[in-house]
């Protein structure tokens, strides 16, 4: 019998379609130590800026930005390491696609902390948000993904969604924080940048971890652990630090470092 039309690319896109799995590659030791300390770091800087937020004034909106978005991550670590919000994928690997819902939203709760620092338009801030949401929608499709193909095109969809994310943080923002100048527009350099270089990170470690499978578990669950210290703790407390200047305050002659 002929086939061809819509029942070929099906048996096409089929092939190679995994067994079920017999063995799980899970997380091991180091993982879970890495997913308890994030937790504990997650949790106390939660408690910090909540405080924070309750104990400020104009700065308020940055702190209740940093507490959800510490908030949130707490919730997905806590989830992971009660061995909750996992699935196996192909390559009988262990996905932790509670990792994908706290990103889907802290990542965008980032996205706007950022856009807020640097007095950005609320337009540009909806549109880079609406980039991040298809990053990490793809992230989360390529890495569920059983047929080759398909996970690669969705590898590629999260990569240019990331690209007009990362021209937001370094061109759109930034444009709005040099408008007001001075101290406010390096505490926002410093914020953008070091975002941009963690968030290219994600990518590199998803290629060798959901995409070919190179790194074990365990790598993987720290190195993303590392990179959601870097990209929600350590620049929530930046932000925090400039408390004064993002109060309206102005920027005095002297330049302030703020990490």
């Amino acid at each position: 019998q002929d086939k061809s039309g819509p029942i070929m690319v099906f048996e096409q896109l089929s092939d190679g379609v995994p067994t079920a799995c017999s063995t799980i590659e899970e997380v091991g030791s180091t993982g879970v130590g890495a997913l308890t300390v994030a937790f504990i770091i997650f949790a106390v800087s939660t408690v910090v800026f909540l405080a924070k937020a309750n104990s400020s004034g104009e700065q308020r909106k940055f702190y209740y930005l940093s507490t959800y978005i510490c908030g949130f991550a707490a919730m997905a670590y806590f989830a992971m390491l009660s061995g909750q919000g996992w699935t196996a994928i192909a390559g009988c690997r262990q996905f932790f696609y509670a990792r994908y819902a706290d990103w889907m939203i802290t990542t965008t709760l980032i996205v706007i902390l950022l856009g807020q620092v640097a007095n950005a338009g609320n337009d540009v801030i909806f549109g880079a948000c609406g980039a991040n949401v298809i990053y990490i929608a793809a992230g989360y499709m390529g890495s569920v993904s059983v047929v080759t193909t398909v996970k690669w095109f969705w590898f590629l969809i999260g990569l240019m969604a990331l690209f007009a994310v990362l021209v937001h943080f370094a061109q759109v923002f930034k444009a709005y924080a040099d408008a007001k100048g001075g101290e406010l527009s390096q505490l926002y350099g410093k914020l953008a940048w070091l975002s941009i270089l963690a968030w290219i990170c994600y990518p590199i470690v998803w290629l060798f971890s959901e995409g070919f499978a190179s790194f074990s578990v365990s790598f993987e669950v720290c190195a993303y652990a590392i990179l959601d210290m870097i990209t929600k703790v350590v620049v929530s407390f930046m932000v925090m630090s400039a408390h004064d200047l993002l109060g309206g305050g102005v920027a005095g002659s002297r330049s302030q470092d703020y990490v």
